[in-house]
């Protein structure tokens, strides 16, 4: 989890600083993405948990007093797998309850956050037009203190009136909710003029005057419900449903395209019978515009039946994934088991990088099998199941040989294509995966 939330700290701290958010805010947006953490560290740590347990039991020759006593392997990994089958759906609730509405309010917060403007920068001799409806020019500014000089400010809050402040110097600051931009000025001019009354013109002289602005865009505003959700903020049901409606717009159409098919052959059949109508003939000019137009319809439908199919494959890729992660907390034990009586080490080091190994393989066959589903060219189904069973077809092999004792990996075969220096290395490795 510290991995996973380092990296995700480091990916959008820069989304994050500058923005004047509080601490409230942050820990949400923290908060909402442990979620996703939680679905893909939880198989990973049954990986190592199962690694350092049958690990530790080896290393301590404790597998070989169990088996001495009559206890196969089978049955001490009863218990841990039935464990997984809990774990497993406890996963798939948290999956499919839990983590859609996580991810919908990460996202919506995420978008608040994005379009929340940093604070008011001023840049000397520079126009700065952020605040709506405002134009503001400062010659000098001191940002330690806030302090402008030589301003002027244009406000075009009315169409109407042309309203023009000039100051000495001025202070800007915000108030306490953040909405209102306050700017006190000393010493200048306000000059006033309207369009409709190019007769009427008034010049006003002051020592202090204060403008409060509009500065909503400068505030944090978390928006409220009714955002549309995508496909990893749905569970399974509304998955369903959305697929249900979609294979029933895809079937109409399927029918649409199959009559404007017929409709374009007959069409077609028929210039061809009567090829003796010459082409500035009205009959044949109107039949060559229907056929064209028939094309078109037909291209049209065949476009959209293949975005409706797109569609349905990623609804149903996210639908077997939400059931293939939990899962994987069992193919992790049948596969952690037997390696972890050979390997015959039950530390966290050598059993978390044999768990990223397997993991990265797990991970690289799950994204791979994401993207062909999602375009179509391997069903959903096999791109969000083939790690799980592959795996578990492994995880099978090394149990029922670690039950017959045979070796799982013989170096022996290799010590001639190993260098001399190291077969000591060699040997040691080979004693520890016996």
């Amino acid at each position: 989890m510290g991995i996973f939330l380092l990296q995700f700290l480091m990916k959008f701290a820069d989304r994050l600083v500058g923005k004047g958010l509080g601490f409230w805010v942050i820990t949400k947006l923290i908060v909402y993405n442990l979620a996703w953490m939680v679905v893909l560290v939880i198989p990973m740590a049954t990986l190592v948990a199962t690694l350092m347990a049958y690990g530790n039991m080896s290393q301590n020759d404790e597998i070989t007093i169990i088996k001495s006593s009559g206890v196969s392997l089978y049955r001490m990994i009863t218990a841990p797998l039935l464990a997984s089958v809990v774990l497993a759906y406890l996963l798939f609730l948290f999956n499919d309850n839990v983590l859609p509405d996580a991810n919908h309010k990460a996202k919506v917060l995420m978008q608040d956050i994005s379009r929340q403007k940093p604070t008011l920068s001023l840049t000397p001799g520079m126009f700065s037009q952020e605040i709506t409806n405002y134009s503001i020019l400062a010659r000098g500014v001191n940002p330690k203190t806030n302090m402008l000089s030589n301003l002027t400010i244009y406000n075009y809050t009315n169409p109407i009136k042309i309203d023009i402040v000039t100051a000495r110097e001025g202070k800007f600051f915000f108030s306490k909710d953040q909405k209102k931009l306050i700017m006190d000025l000393k010493n200048g001019e306000i000059h006033q003029s309207d369009i409709t009354d190019k007769n009427l013109y008034r010049r006003l002289h002051f020592k202090k005057h204060r403008i409060i602005m509009n500065a909503d865009q400068f505030s944090f505003q978390q928006s409220g419900p009714g955002v549309p959700r995508g496909d990893r903020e749905l569970s399974t049901t509304a998955m369903a449903n959305i697929i249900d409606s979609l294979e029933l717009i895809k079937k109409s159409s399927l029918t649409a395209l199959n009559k404007q098919v017929e409709k374009y052959f007959y069409i077609n059949s028929s210039l061809n019978k009567n090829i003796s109508y010459k082409k500035n003939n009205a009959v044949y000019s109107k039949a060559i515009i229907n056929v064209t137009t028939a094309k078109n319809v037909i291209l049209s439908n065949y476009n959209r039946i293949n975005f409706l199919q797109n569609k349905i494959n990623e609804y149903w890729v996210e639908i077997y994934k939400k059931y293939a992660l939990p899962f994987a907390c069992i193919v992790f034990v049948i596969i952690g088991a037997p390696i972890g009586v050979k390997v015959k080490k039950g530390g966290f080091g050598v059993s978390a990088s044999i768990s990223l190994f397997f993991f990265l393989i797990y991970w690289a066959f799950l994204i791979w099998g994401e993207k062909l589903g999602n375009r179509n060219i391997l069903s959903p189904f096999l791109g969000m199941w083939t790690a799980n069973i592959l795996l578990s077809f492994i995880g099978g092999i090394l149990i029922i040989k670690s039950v017959k004792e045979t070796k799982i990996i013989q170096l022996t075969k290799l010590r001639k294509f190993i260098p001399k220096k190291l077969k000591i290395l060699t040997t040691e490795i080979n004693e520890n995966i016996r």
